[in-house]
């Protein structure tokens, strides 16, 4: 009897010792997993069409409150970087993981909800009768117009969005009178109605005038210190479009990331100058650059 005892105490306290340890490891796993999970990762990516290389050996991490901007001249496959990570394209090969959901194992019309993202051909393609709320409402549904009639909740929320994008004397006027920045402000609303993890800005100064440029990175500057911002990917080929904000900076060329980290640590005149294969000079004034070139 007692022999038996002896065995039945030993039994239940290595059981013990396993479901302790296994619940301990288990949790940090957990802890460790969450904490690696990417925004987005690229390994060793290419694309091609017709045989030629759009893009070439892409491997990029974006980790939690990064903000990055994308620089490169036309051509250099921006566009089509974005376009992978949107699932709009896939790569020819590696691999690639947006928002630890790896492609090729997940949905990505699930995970596209999960991307905000502001074009210019987007803009392009609302109707100029609508009115900016209505545009940021449609956001909800990520539809070209707004079939459905809005909840008082969701009222409120676009409301209290366009508030925070200093537009809400825009709230009743129609698309079609609003100017240029104004416009892209409204999509960026529209873009953060649904609350994304990654928001793409794709070119979002292309036509501005200088102030109406200023005003609107003026306006992203201020969004990308708040908390209810997702990382921001801002894609452009003007190197002072560089808000302080962005703190990493990934220089396409030709299709293959020339560089990419820290920011200040790639804006030199050394490295700019190769990377435009042109010697310039870099300028900084209150954390924007500017470039001249060398002659």
């Amino acid at each position: 009897m007692l022999a038996l005892f002896k065995f039945y105490h030993v039994f239940v306290r290595n059981i013990c010792t396993v479901l302790t340890e296994y619940f301990i490891l288990g949790f940090n796993h957990i802890r460790e997993d969450s904490i690696t999970v990417m925004v987005m990762r690229m390994r060793n990516v290419s694309w091609r069409i017709d045989g030629k290389h759009i893009l070439r050996n892409i491997s990029w991490d974006v980790r939690p409150a990064e903000h990055w901007a994308v620089i490169g001249l036309n051509g250099s496959g921006k566009t089509s970087l974005l376009n992978m990570i949107s699932g709009y394209i896939w790569p020819s090969t590696g691999e690639v993981s947006v928002l630890g959901s790896r492609f090729g194992e997940c949905d990505v019309r699930d995970l596209r909800k999960s991307i905000g993202i502001v074009s210019a051909s987007l803009q392009q393609r609302f109707y100029s009768g609508e009115t900016s709320l209505e545009i940021v409402l449609s956001g909800y549904d990520a539809t070209i117009g707004l079939y459905d009639t809005p909840g008082k909740k969701k009222i409120a929320s676009a409301l209290t969005l366009l508030e925070k994008m200093n537009c809400s004397q825009l709230t009743e006027q129609t698309y079609g009178t609003l100017s240029q920045g104004e416009k892209q402000k409204i999509l960026i609303a529209r873009a953060l109605i649904c609350d994304p993890n990654i928001l793409i800005l794709d070119e979002p100064c292309a036509g501005l005038d200088f102030v109406s440029r200023e005003h609107l990175l003026s306006t992203i500057e201020h969004l990308a210190t708040k908390s209810f911002v997702p990382s921001i990917l801002y894609v452009s080929h003007h190197i002072e479009e560089i808000i302080p904000s962005f703190s990493h900076l990934l220089l396409l060329r030709k299709g293959e990331i020339y560089a990419a980290g820290k920011r200040e640590s790639l804006i030199t005149t050394e490295t700019l100058s190769d990377f435009f294969e042109m010697p310039v000079n870099v300028h900084k004034t209150k954390g924007r650059i500017w470039l001249s070139v060398n002659r």
